[in-house]
């Protein structure tokens, strides 16, 4: 129903801590030719959230549960059917975008053991 809205909320978040967190690397200016800017390695992760929620987005307008017109969502058509869209995006929702976020941070806990490895064998080469 609307088990969509959680991760594309999440989405908003994290972009708008992307921008934060890339203004600040500028002005710090801390950039090593080894290592990926955490702004860059937030960005996955929007890319992901972007990406699953459009196609989830996509998925519930082709079975009719989101309509163009208002309340947009079938669901809040009634206090009943809307209580179920609110316990799935609960549930499901949640859920959805918890997976998401875990599956990033491994994404980042691999390149950070491939950034560590990297920058170990080039301090090797250089001693």
């Amino acid at each position: 129903m609307a088990c969509f809205v959680v991760p594309a909320a999440e989405a908003v978040v994290t972009t708008i801590v992307t921008k934060v967190v890339k203004s600040k690397e500028k002005k710090e200016n801390t950039s090593s030719e080894k290592k990926v800017p955490f702004s860059h390695k937030l960005s996955w992760l929007n890319t992901m959230l972007w990406g699953g929620s459009a196609l989830l987005a996509f998925e519930h307008v082709w079975h009719g549960e989101v309509v163009p017109w208002f309340p947009f969502l079938t669901a809040m058509s009634t206090p009943e059917s809307a209580s179920e869209m609110f316990h799935e995006m609960a549930t499901n929702g949640v859920f959805m975008a918890l997976l998401v976020t875990a599956v990033w941070g491994v994404m980042v806990g691999v390149s950070s053991v491939l950034e560590k490895k990297t920058e170990g064998e080039t301090s090797g080469e250089n001693a």
